[in-house]
């Protein structure tokens, strides 16, 4: 897998759904960043979607073997955080909800991140756990 492509792709999802975030419907630039917003999901989905569920399918079955896995996209944040380094967070309320039999009775949840790329789950409202680094 191109891993630099990969966060590439990622990166661009992200900012368009942070910009797309931020404008309201009755704006005339709405229409064309949903539209771009969703070629660039489409191309995500259809370049690492197969690479991507597989390494997903291998952190479910470590982690949370009871859920199903979904396809990639649906780990994507709805919006990031991007400091002045653009370096990526996403908040613990973002993801895939997920049973963590290690974190039982807790919200958990799987989220793509990019730069580095990387797979964390959301625990609860204040931790994070890094359980994947693209390489």
């Amino acid at each position: 897998m191109d891993v630099k492509a990969l966060d590439k792709a990622i990166q661009e999802i992200a900012l368009t759904r942070n910009e797309l975030k931020k404008i309201d419907y009755n704006n005339p630039k709405y229409d064309d960043l949903e539209e771009k917003l969703h070629d660039l999901e489409d191309d995500f989905h259809m370049i690492f979607g197969d690479q991507l569920e597989e390494i997903l399918q291998d952190i479910h079955d470590k982690f949370c073997p009871d859920s199903d896995v979904l396809y990639p996209i649906a780990y994507l944040a709805k919006s990031y955080d991007v400091n002045s380094n653009n370096e990526f967070t996403a908040a613990p309320t973002e993801g895939v909800f997920v049973e963590v039999d290690n974190y039982p009775g807790k919200d958990s949840k799987l989220v793509i991140i990019p730069n580095p790329t990387r797979i964390v789950l959301n625990i609860g409202k204040d931790k994070q756990e890094v359980v994947w680094i693209a390489k």
